[in-house]
């Protein structure tokens, strides 16, 4: 039985917790904050409640078969997952919209073909086919197992259309690229791009293989849990103390102990106490770990890298409204922006206003039809989301004055196409800014770090989950396979299954 000390008690460090700790290992977590979860959080207030982080699931499996793997108790008896119906309602400028049924191919191109025309549906679906032999290449090597291969992450394994002529070659595909070329109408390009956007992507940049994206989610559902997502996270940390992992809150790692042959051989806190373990797993934010030298950087592996830095972070408001939620509401909804040019320079040119342009914002927009998350039947908790730059370094000054109610103003004015008479129905908001996220999570500008995807010369490759020196491993977002809440459970399946002598896969 080894000793096992954890940096952060994020998704990622929690699952990989609960994995190491059933398989016979002493383990404990140590967390900078005073609870669980990372990103994964919560606000309550007057009777509202609202989920900080991710609002939805994709790919729930990876949590079954974590549950599956660390308890008698499956993710269904701890958690109430419903998949949402419709998947989501997208708006636009000129008066369009179209609401995209879950998991329904059939019902997708019929919405498709009624809101942008006929032969939208079969294009759209034309499109997914080739995202599911781009999932099919990658799934397994990329994502479920540790890349061995780095020419793999390189190559973009969505089909290229042909290109016919004499010494001709194709440019790498970007999302925009298939967007324009395979879709036609930029309404529908601007569906197809909403999820690398949110995701943290600029589709013009983006692989091909960001197709993936919306075809997980056709795939697979999209899932909601009752109560509000930090539902999932408080059943894991239950998973874990029933499988007797130890949490030390308000413990901030400032170093790394080494052994004398210059393996890892525990932790340092800030406060001078020395955690001594056989193993270390990092589940705080790597590029975290690497600004404040708890790992320092000569002795990272030569490849990959830390991964794609600078990446953007989200910004959200909360809102507390008088009266009902309409029944024919949608859980969510996408407002895209009038001037999409505008707003995409906004966020990813390096210099850019503190405030974007009216109408140069695409907004998400939240209204869970669940009774846990307001008061009564006579109020209804709304989210508005943005991805937005991150905080300072090339970003923007989140703290300086006026810049985040400014935002937020801009994000309520365009979710009120989703929302009529959301301003006058507002009884409070709360602002969540990257700032805020930095100073909660530790995430460096309080980015959010996209998931692992082959192409564009492998620029979205994590770092390795075996680190240097031996015994340091890493999981999370900024880590192998990436962000977002299936990869952390991919992460910490990998990692686990290394520490226990395996070749590192999820299965």
């Amino acid at each position: 039985m080894a000793r096992i000390a954890v940096i952060g008690a994020g998704m990622a460090s929690m699952a990989a917790a609960a994995r190491l700790a059933t398989g016979g290992h002493r383990v404990v977590v140590h967390e900078r904050a005073g609870t669980y979860g990372g990103g994964v959080g919560r606000v309550a207030r007057d009777g509202f409640a609202f989920d900080t982080g991710p609002g939805l699931l994709t790919l729930p499996a990876v949590y079954r078969d974590l549950f599956v793997k660390t308890g008698k108790e499956s993710l269904e008896d701890r958690v109430d997952l419903v998949q949402v119906d419709p998947a989501g309602r997208h708006l636009f400028a000129d008066g369009t919209s179209v609401t995209l049924p879950n998991a329904s191919r059939s019902g997708v191109i019929a919405a498709l073909d009624a809101a942008f025309g006929a032969g939208s549906g079969e294009r759209w679906s034309e499109v997914l086919v080739k995202a599911r032999a781009t999932w099919e290449a990658v799934r397994r090597p990329m994502l479920e197992e540790v890349l061995r291969d780095p020419a793999l992450a390189a190559r973009d394994p969505y089909p290229a259309p042909a290109i016919r002529g004499l010494f001709r070659r194709a440019a790498p595909p970007t999302l925009a690229g298939v967007a324009a070329a395979e879709l036609g109408d930029p309404r529908l390009a601007a569906v197809l791009e909403s999820w690398a956007l949110g995701a943290g992507l600029d589709p013009r940049t983006a692989p091909a293989s960001a197709t993936v994206l919306p075809y997980l989610e056709a795939t697979f559902g999209l899932w909601y849990a009752r109560g509000g997502m930090r539902a999932l996270a408080d059943a894991l940390y239950e998973r874990c103390l029933a499988r007797g992992v130890e949490f030390r809150f308000d413990a901030e790692v400032t170093g790394l102990l080494t052994s004398e042959k210059g393996a890892a051989a525990g932790v340092e806190l800030a406060d001078g106490t020395r955690c001594e373990a056989d193993v270390v797993v990092a589940g705080a934010p790597l590029p975290a770990l690497y600004r404040d030298q708890v790992v320092p950087w000569e002795r990272q592996d030569a490849w990959p890298p830390m991964g794609p830095v600078g990446e953007p972070g989200r910004c959200t408001v909360h809102l507390a409204l008088r009266g009902a939620r309409p029944a024919d509401a949608a859980h969510r909804a996408v407002v895209h922006a009038a001037d999409r040019g505008a707003a995409l320079d906004w966020l990813f040119r390096p210099r850019r206003e503190a405030l974007p342009r009216p109408g140069a914002l695409t907004v998400g927009v939240l209204r869970p039809d669940d009774p846990a998350v307001r008061p009564d039947d006579g109020h209804e908790a709304v989210t508005v989301v943005a991805t937005v730059p991150a905080h300072q370094a090339g970003g923007v000054d989140w703290d300086a004055p006026g810049v985040a109610e400014g935002v937020a103003a801009r994000m309520v004015e365009a979710a009120e196409a989703a929302v009529p008479g959301l301003r006058e129905r507002e009884l409070w908001r709360e602002v969540r800014t990257p700032a805020d996220a930095e100073r909660a999570t530790g995430a460096p500008g309080g980015s959010v770090p996209a998931p692992t995807l082959p192409g564009i010369d492998g620029a979205l490759v994590r770092a390795p989950n075996r680190a240097a020196p031996p015994g340091l491993y890493v999981v999370g977002g900024w880590a192998h396979p990436g962000g977002g809440l299936p990869h952390a459970g991919m992460s910490a399946a990998i990692t686990a299954d290394l520490v226990a002598g395996g070749p590192g896969g999820s299965t």
